[in-house]
């Protein structure tokens, strides 16, 4: 028996598993009336043309681009991916979804109702089935199942490869209620996020032994129990099949069969134009193509001041045709075959923008955000003023303009790390660091030791700042206990100041311009912490023996289910969730250096920049260099010029993207860098991993779990504990607003905006797009009008 791609091991239990669904990267929310202070922030409605059922065709075949095949069917291994969940989706039993607000809501599919039915002296779940739901094969989805599940996923039986536990080692014992369709699940601790369990629901066949887990799963699911069952899975073809589960007790799917198609991001407008596939992710240029070929239509088919050829002025076209018909034969053969060249170039995209009309571009924005990380482990970022410093010098509103404005969408920064607009409990939090503001920013700095001569003094043998380097010890390190103290004083502080979110007056900023209002309220910056799904390729989490090395721990639930959609910009983690750290050169901060195989960047223009010690202030920035980062890159070369303006240099470095989250953002290979996490409806059960307060294992490497800028307290993780255990959903809020305000307050990363979602629908689909939050409806998506006969998909038949 080979296990394919989990190790063995790699999962730890969590001290603690109480998050609400958060989105990020993961920041959803609790169901539940607001609470007070609550803002009311509108999310941007999907946008998925919707259709009654009744005005659906029955039949024919769809074709959904997908980013590579799954490279598992088991959502709960540490590889599955984005492909995974969606595959899963219409597979597989899904409790409580999300709704279009961000709010986990029972499905009726499954459950006539599911509540807590006691509190004392344990809390107790009552499910109650569906009586029509069966799987596949004919069995009652049941008692069994929960029980199954649970075994497997509790973290007591390590022959079980699972990525995560979150949850199910709180629950002591699932019974039969009065019938075989009541599941009663009694907990040993209080759980606020249960509804965040058994989804998707396995059968008992696969989550009852380890053999049928680890690999079974992964390459087949002979057991289901959606609109949908599993057909066929083609590596040579690169297709996942799925076709009309034929003992589906719902609403009765209107496709045939549902075809998921690995395509590349850069191939996606070819597979458009060629009728490859019906739907598919795109990125802003696709966008664009689509919306021209739809504004040209009734030109003949001609392009109109696009394409190639488009900038070609009529004295250059006159020059040419003079070329090509000149007397010097050379020339004029050059010319021939350029012309001839445009020609066909015209011809062929002419004829891809024909196909293109054929498509609507749906958008809303994605259910997760990009933010900028300040990795605080060591260097000049290890000081809490520098980082404030950095993001008091953000215009966050100019850089959300600048990403979704273009596209219409609404350009608001995000104001919370643990939910998004529109998602009930979401309040704008940012207030604990304060807006932009370069004198402020300018006067942390110069309180931290940075001045514009400090690059010509002689290094001095003395500490400087709240989180200083060691004496004696290597360039960039940091004194973490003090960093650690200083930290918790920080926060413990803010929330006495206001539990709305004004995270004010550090300790250690006494000496920090106290009389400013914009210095107090600087104090309160943010800690972002983000991470992604882990894949195969990378070492498993043996010791690294190293006391720089870490530990990156399996992602927590929504954040292994979703965040490799966010991996078209970010690249990949292991397979087991461990990375061991690139070892750190001396003489400069965490990451300042190149990888091996990477030109070494330019250095930072010395002009105004600010130094201290003989050492001039420069924060290696990484950004990652695949066609579909151009965005992330406009972006952070805006950051880079905001930064200069306050003396801070930095030294872009570019990489691919199969090599950016891997080997520089999981091991700490960084000073600046962008990235995402999805949207959770859990952010008590999501949202701790992310920013826990790193912890030294037994081997001397550091347990990070997904907190990858290193920056965390415990008085952050209590909040998190408190939340998951509060059954009192305002309560629970409340607590995450306090968490909020402590992230922000830390400074280690800051929310940037919601990131822009554009779907390639074809035009004649209904009920599939842009979904925002809430799951597709698998069997609500066909073809409207009864013209299904006529789509691209049917076409290429």
């Amino acid at each position: 028996m080979s296990h394919v791609g989990v190790p063995r091991g790699t999962v730890r239990k969590r001290r603690s598993l109480a998050l609400l669904t958060t989105g990020v990267l993961t920041i959803p929310v609790l169901a539940g009336c607001s609470s007070g202070g609550e803002e009311t922030a509108r999310g941007v409605p999907q946008d998925i043309a919707p259709a009654a059922r009744e005005t659906v065709a029955d039949g024919s075949t769809a074709n959904w681009a997908v980013d590579a095949l799954p490279a598992t069917f088991n959502a709960f291994q540490a590889d599955a991916d984005s492909a995974t969940t969606r595959i899963t989706g219409a597979l597989l039993p899904t409790l409580f979804p999300m709704d279009r607000t961000g709010q986990p809501k029972l499905n009726p599919d499954y459950l006539e109702s599911a509540k807590v039915i006691e509190r004392e002296p344990r809390q107790v779940v009552l499910y109650k089935l569906n009586q029509q739901a069966v799987w596949s094969d004919g069995r009652e989805i049941g008692a069994p199942d929960f029980v199954a599940q649970w075994r497997a996923l509790r973290g007591k039986d390590s022959a079980f490869w699972t990525a995560r536990n979150s949850g199910y080692e709180r629950i002591e014992k699932i019974e039969r209620g009065a019938d075989d369709l009541q599941v009663r699940v009694t907990f040993s601790k209080p759980y606020a996020d249960w509804r965040s369990l058994f989804s998707p629901l396995y059968p008992k066949e696969i989550t009852g032994s380890p053999d049928a887990f680890n690999d079974g799963a992964r390459t087949t699911l002979k057991t289901t129990a959606g609109p949908f069952v599993l057909k066929s899975m083609s590596k040579s073809k690169g297709t996942v099949t799925l076709a009309r589960n034929p003992r589906w007790w719902g609403d009765k799917a209107k496709l045939d069969t549902l075809v998921f198609r690995a395509v590349a991001a850069k191939d996606r407008t070819q597979a458009l134009t060629d009728g490859t596939v019906d739907i598919a992710d795109i990125d802003p240029a696709t966008a664009d193509r689509i919306t021209l070929a739809r504004r040209d239509r009734g030109s003949n088919g001609q392009p109109l001041n696009h394409g190639p050829g488009a900038e070609i002025t009529p004295a250059q076209a006159l020059r040419s045709w003079a070329q090509a018909h000149g007397s010097d034969e050379d020339a004029a053969e050059i010319a021939q075959a350029a012309r001839e060249k445009n020609r066909k170039a015209v011809v062929a995209y002419a004829t891809e923008q024909k196909a293109l009309r054929d498509f609507a571009v749906r958008k809303s924005l994605e259910p997760a955000y990009t933010q900028l990380a300040l990795n605080g482990e060591s260097g000049p970022l290890a000081d809490d003023r520098v980082r404030r410093a950095v993001a008091r010098a953000l215009d966050r509103q100019e850089l959300a303009q600048a990403v979704l404005g273009p596209l219409g969408l609404p350009a608001k920064p995000l104001g919370s790390h643990l939910a998004l607009a529109g998602q009930p409990g979401y309040k704008d939090g940012s207030g604990a660091l304060g807006e932009q503001n370069t004198k402020e920013a300018q006067a942390l700095l110069a309180d931290a030791g940075w001045t514009r001569g400090g690059a010509a003094e002689p290094p001095k043998d003395t500490k400087a700042g709240s989180e200083a380097e060691k004496k004696g010890g290597k360039d960039g390190e940091e004194d973490k206990d003090a960093k650690t103290e200083k930290s918790e004083k920080d926060g413990k502080k803010a929330e006495e100041d206001s539990t709305e979110d004004s995270a004010d007056s550090a300790a250690e900023r006494k000496k920090a311009d106290q009389d400013s209002e914009d210095s107090a309220a600087s104090r309160d910056e943010g800690l972002y912490i983000v991470g992604d799904d882990n894949k195969p390729g990378a070492p498993a989490p043996a010791t690294v023996g190293s006391a720089s090395a870490v530990h990156v721990l399996a992602p927590a639930r929504t954040a292994a289910a979703q965040g490799t959609v966010l991996l078209r910009q970010a690249g990949v983690l292991g397979e087991g969730g461990a990375v061991a750290a690139t070892d750190k050169q001396p003489g400069g901060a965490a990451g300042a250096y190149a990888p091996v195989g990477t030109a070494a960047p330019a250095p930072a223009a010395a002009k105004g920049q600010l130094g201290k010690d003989g050492k001039t202030l420069t924060l290696r920035f990484v950004l990652p260099s695949g066609p579909g980062s151009q965005s992330l890159r406009s972006v952070g070369d805006k950051i880079a010029a905001m930064l200069e303006k306050i003396g801070v240099g930095t030294e872009i470095t570019k990489v691919p993207d199969e090599s950016y989250f891997k080997d520089h953002i999981a091991s700490g290979a960084y000073d600046l860098a962008l990235y995402s996490w999805p949207a959770t409806a859990y952010p008590a059960t999501d949202g701790r991993p992310i920013y826990a307060k790193p912890e030294p294992a037994t081997d001397g490497s550091l347990l990070v779990e997904q907190n990858y800028t290193r920056v965390g307290t415990d008085h952050i993780d209590q909040l998190f504990d408190k939340a998951a255990a509060e059954l009192d959903e305002k309560a629970a809020r409340e607590l995450m607003k306090q968490a909020d305000a402590r992230i922000w307050a830390a400074a280690g990363s800051i929310p940037l905006f919601q990131r822009p979602q554009l779907v390639a629908v074809d035009k004649k689909l209904g009920n599939v797009g842009a979904f925002g939050f809430a799951a597709p409806r698998y069997q609500d998506i066909g073809f409207k009008n009864r013209q299904a006969a006529g789509s691209p998909a049917d076409r290429k038949k």
